[in-house]
C-alpha cells in the first residue's frame, strides 16, 4: 500500500508542475499584515468590500476568476495575493 501511495505523490506533482501558476503573498509585509487582521475581525471576509457574501470569502470569487484567466497578471482587490503569469 505504501508503495502505490508514493507513486500517486509522484504522480500528483508530475501533474502539478504542469502548471505554471504562481500566487504568492504581497512582498509588502506591512500591507500582509494589516490585510489578514481585517481578514480576522470579518471572518475570513475580505476587509476591502462592505458586507459578508460568500463571493467575497477569501480568497474571493474575482481573483479566482482572474486565477483562471491566464493573461491576468497582478493583485487580488486587496492587495494581499499577487498572480504572476
Amino acid at each position: 500500500m505504501i508503495f502505490l501511495f508514493k507513486y500517486y505523490i509522484i504522480y500528483l506533482v508530475y501533474i502539478m508542475e504542469g502548471f505554471s501558476l504562481k500566487i504568492t503573498l504581497n512582498p509588502d509585509k506591512e500591507v500582509v499584515k494589516l490585510i489578514k487582521e481585517g481578514l480576522k475581525k470579518k471572518d475570513g471576509y475580505c476587509p476591502c468590500r462592505l458586507g459578508k457574501k460568500e463571493e467575497f470569502k477569501c480568497i474571493c470569487k474575482e481573483f479566482k476568476e482572474q486565477i483562471d484567466d491566464p493573461e491576468f497578471e497582478g493583485f487580488c482587490h486587496c492587495k494581499l495575493y499577487y498572480k504572476s503569469k
